[in-house]
């Protein structure tokens, strides 16, 4: 059977994508983040700026503002960015007292990211939240002379320089998060079910890491082929989980000859939404792990953002949230006391700190009747922060 993962593929090229500067003091005043276009003189809420040359000096007429680097313009990851925008002016919208907010968009992630990084500096950017891939990410970090707060949104093993920061998508996270789970349920041996696809391989990767590091043992490793005849000899043995790294579309053509008894974890990528009810019933069961943003309508943060004007799929439902908290997180890094502000109970989840990574903790649930269910009554379990993700800071 030939599976085709469009926009998948697209959320994981994302994942796969104090010295301060020389300026007068500034008073922030309350603004509504508008777009406007383009930027000419030092009013603009919200401005799209177009990629020029480099420029080290700050620039006369600057004007102090949180400066927001997507590459909206790009075939391959405009629609993502998109969403993040999104979330992020939703965010500041709310807020209403922040600096304004430019946004610099068009440029090539794996070639003009340092570039445009210094044009918003020289423009007077007291803080950047971007870029969005991990080439562009990681051409960043190679760039140690990072001013200002800098809130990069994605994950990279790149060590960062003082003040830039790690906040992303990246599913690694979650596939360590199940496995934590499956533990504090007293399951100690764990069948690892993975695809062809090659971000099922980085979760199953991270999963294992995180297990065998707590003391559990791998029974099986099955790459799926469409045969169902795969998972015939799986025997019911205590204390043993299926974990199981696929899709949704995929988990559904596979979980009927998994069965019954042993628990089955998975990843956020199992959850579609709940409005394929009739087809979810193909998932009854399985535990998983997921944002409030989709999972807990009533959670504080969730009910104070607003949703995006135009309906959006469920994976940039994900990315839009993403926008949200890092509009949050980079309020908190400008506020120079981000132990006072952290944990952030936040849309993606609880956010913690650690060696200049924000790493979110999910919160988990089970699919009964076709739809998901927040998994008992402590919606966010008693998870750790990932010390194997961390990354030692200067």
């Amino acid at each position: 059977m030939q599976r085709v993962f469009p926009l998948l593929s697209t959320l994981f090229l994302l994942y796969a994508c104090t010295t301060t500067v020389p300026h007068a003091p500034v008073e922030e005043k309350p603004v509504t983040p508008v777009v406007v276009a383009p930027i000419e003189k030092p009013a603009p809420v919200t401005a799209i700026i177009e990629a020029p040359a480099p420029v080290l000096a700050i620039d006369k007429n600057a004007v102090p503002h949180i400066a927001l680097l997507l590459p909206l313009k790009s075939k391959d990851y405009g629609s993502a960015a998109d969403a993040v925008q999104q979330g992020f002016l939703a965010a500041a919208d709310h807020e209403r007292h922040t600096l304004p907010i430019f946004i610099y968009s068009d440029f090539d992630e794996n070639t003009g990211v340092v570039a445009i990084y210094q044009k918003a500096i020289a423009n007077g950017a007291r803080a950047v939240v971007g870029p969005l891939t991990r080439s562009g990410v990681s051409a960043l970090a190679a760039e140690q002379n990072i001013p200002v707060p800098t809130l990069a949104l994605n994950i990279v093993e790149d060590k960062p320089a003082q003040q830039l920061y790690y906040f992303g998508m990246a599913t690694e996270a979650e596939a360590r998060q199940v496995g934590q789970l499956a533990k504090q349920q007293g399951l100690n041996q764990a069948i690892v079910i993975t695809t062809h696809a090659q971000f099922t391989k980085r979760l199953q990767s991270a999963f294992e890491e995180e297990w065998i590091a707590s003391g559990g043992g791998i029974l099986r490793e099955i790459e799926f082929s469409n045969i169902s005849g795969e998972f015939s000899d799986i025997a019911e043995m205590p204390g043993t989980a299926i974990f199981l790294f696929a899709d949704s579309k995929t988990a559904r053509l596979i979980h009927p000859y998994l069965p019954n008894k042993l628990p089955i974890y998975a990843t956020s990528q199992i959850f579609s939404g709940n409005d394929n009810t009739l087809t979810n019933y193909d998932l009854n069961g399985i535990r998983f792990v997921d944002m409030p943003w989709l999972l807990q309508p009533d959670h504080a943060a969730v009910m104070t953002y607003p949703r995006a004007n135009t309906p959006l799929s469920i994976d940039h439902e994900r990315l839009y949230a993403l926008g949200i908290d890092a509009f949050r997180l980079i309020r908190v890094l400008l506020s120079k006391k981000p132990n006072a502000a952290l944990p952030l109970d936040g849309v993606t989840g609880d956010i913690h700190l650690r060696d200049h990574i924000f790493q979110r903790v999910a919160i988990s649930a089970v699919f009964q009747d076709g739809r998901s269910q927040l998994a008992g009554a402590n919606s966010t379990p008693s998870i750790q922060v990932f010390p194997n993700q961390a990354i030692v800071a200067p």
